[in-house]
C-alpha cells in the first residue's frame, strides 16, 4: 500500500532534482559560458518548475493565492522555456516568442477558473498545455538534431525523453476523465500519482542529462573547429588543409582525380607598409569573402600561410579548374578594399595543377601550382597560370 510519506518522498525528490539542475545549467552559462543563452532557459526552466512544485507541496500551508495560481502558471512557464532552450541547444535559435504567448494566454485562463472546490478543470488545462509545449519541444530537438562538423548525424532519439513527458502529462490529462472523482493533488497517495512522480523523477533526470550531453557535443564541435580553422579568415589551417589534400591523393588511386589552385594576393607587403597590418587583415578577409561563391560543399578552402591561399577541388581536371581559378581572378579584381575613406585596389595570381597517377605524394601536385603561381607573379601578377 502506498503511504503519504513516500509520495511527498518523490515529489520533493523531484523539486530537488530539478533545483540542482537549474544551479548546474547556470554554472554552465555564467561560469563555463556554453551556449549561453540555451544553458540559461534550461536553468529557469528547471528552476521554474522546482518552484511550481513546491508551491503545489505547500498548498493548505501557504495562502491560496500564492499556492494555487502561481504553481500553475510557474508549471506552464517551466515547459515553454523548455521549449524555448531545446533550439538554442540544438540550433542555436533560442524560440521564445510562441511559449511566451502560450504562457499569457494559458494565465489568463487559468485566472478565469475558480481555484476552489473541484480543481480538475485547473489540472486539465496545465497538463494539456505542458503536453504541447513538450511534444513541440521534443519534434524540434528530433528535427534540429543534424549534421556535424564531420558529416554525421547527431541521434534523434536523444529527443525521445522530450516525447515521454508529453506523454507523461497528456496521460495525467486523460486521466482526470476517465476518473473524473480522482484528485488532481499529486500528494495525494494513488497508484498513478506513485507510477506518475517516479516517471516524472526519471524522466526529469534523463531530459537534464540528454540536453546537457548536447551541450556538451556543441563545446567539443566548437573546439574541433577551433583546431582546423585559420582564426583570421575562417578557411582551413594549413594542417587542416594538408590532411585534406592527403586524403584527396588516397583517393586517386582509386581513380577519383582532384586539381589545386594555389592563390596568392598581389602587393600585399606593400598593402601593409602603406595602410598597416589591420588594412592587411581586413583584404585578407574581403578576398576570402570573395572567393567564397566560387567554393563547392565539397572543396577545401585554406590558408597555406600569410597571404597565401589553397583551393581543393576534387573530381575536377585541369580545365575545369582554370575555370573557377578565373572566375576567382575576376571577383577579386573587381572589388577593391575600402579603407580609412579611400579606395586600394587588390588582385591576387593563381597557380593551378592536376593531379596524375604519377605523383608519388600530394606534395608533387602541391609543388606544381605553386611554381604556377610563381610563374603567374613573374609576368605581371593578376592572372592564371597552368
Amino acid at each position: 500500500m502506498i503511504t503519504p510519506a513516500q509520495t511527498q518522498t518523490l515529489l520533493a525528490a523531484i523539486i530537488f532534482i530539478a533545483g540542482m539542475a537549474a544551479l548546474v545549467w547556470v554554472a554552465l552559462a555564467l561560469v563555463a559560458r556554453i551556449a549561453p543563452r540555451a544553458s540559461l532557459a534550461m536553468a529557469c526552466a528547471n528552476g521554474a518548475a522546482a518552484v511550481a512544485l513546491l508551491l503545489h507541496a505547500l498548498r493548505g500551508v501557504l495562502p491560496d493565492a500564492l499556492a494555487y495560481w502561481p504553481g500553475d502558471v510557474l508549471a506552464v512557464a517551466s515547459f515553454a522555456l523548455l521549449g524555448a532552450a531545446v533550439p538554442g541547444i540544438t540550433t542555436r535559435q533560442l524560440v521564445w516568442k510562441p511559449g511566451a504567448a502560450v504562457v499569457a494566454a494559458t494565465a489568463l485562463l487559468l485566472l478565469a477558473l475558480p481555484y476552489d472546490g473541484d480543481l480538475r478543470w485547473q489540472a486539465r488545462v496545465v497538463n494539456t498545455v505542458g503536453a504541447g509545449l513538450t511534444l513541440a519541444a521534443g519534434i524540434a530537438a528530433w528535427r534540429g538534431l543534424g549534421r556535424t562538423a564531420k558529416g554525421h548525424r547527431t541521434p534523434a532519439p536523444l529527443a525521445l525523453p522530450l516525447i515521454f513527458i508529453a506523454l507523461m502529462m497528456a496521460a495525467r490529462c486523460v486521466e482526470s476523465f476517465i476518473q473524473p472523482g480522482s484528485t488532481p493533488d499529486l500528494r495525494e497517495p494513488t497508484e498513478f500519482n506513485h507510477v506518475f512522480l517516479w516517471t516524472a523523477l526519471v524522466l526529469t533526470l534523463l531530459q537534464n542529462a540528454t540536453l546537457a550531453f548536447l551541450v556538451m557535443m556543441r563545446l567539443i564541435l566548437r573546439i574541433e573547429r577551433l583546431l582546423e580553422r585559420d582564426p583570421l579568415t575562417d578557411t582551413l589551417n594549413r594542417r587542416a588543409f594538408d590532411q585534406a589534400l592527403e586524403h584527396a591523393h588516397a583517393w586517386l588511386q582509386r581513380g577519383r582525380g582532384y586539381a589545386l589552385v594555389m592563390i596568392d594576393m598581389d602587393r600585399f607587403k606593400q598593402l601593409n607598409d602603406t595602410l598597416g597590418h589591420a588594412a592587411g587583415d581586413a583584404a585578407l578577409r574581403q578576398m576570402v569573402r570573395e572567393l567564397q561563391p566560387c567554393v563547392r560543399e565539397v572543396d577545401r578552402f585554406g590558408r597555406l600561410g600569410g597571404e597565401e591561399f589553397g583551393v581543393l577541388l576534387p573530381d575536377t581536371d585541369i580545365a575545369g579548374a582554370a575555370l573557377v581559378a578565373e572566375r576567382m581572378r575576376a571577383l577579386v579584381d573587381m572589388t577593391p578594399l575600402r579603407w580609412l575613406e579611400q579606395d586600394w585596389p587588390l588582385s591576387a595570381s593563381f597557380g593551378i595543377a592536376e593531379a596524375e597517377r604519377g605523383d608519388a605524394s600530394a606534395d608533387a601536385v602541391l609543388a606544381r601550382a605553386d611554381a604556377a603561381m610563381y610563374r603567374a607573379k613573374s609576368q605581371g601578377r593578376n592572372v592564371v597560370q597552368a
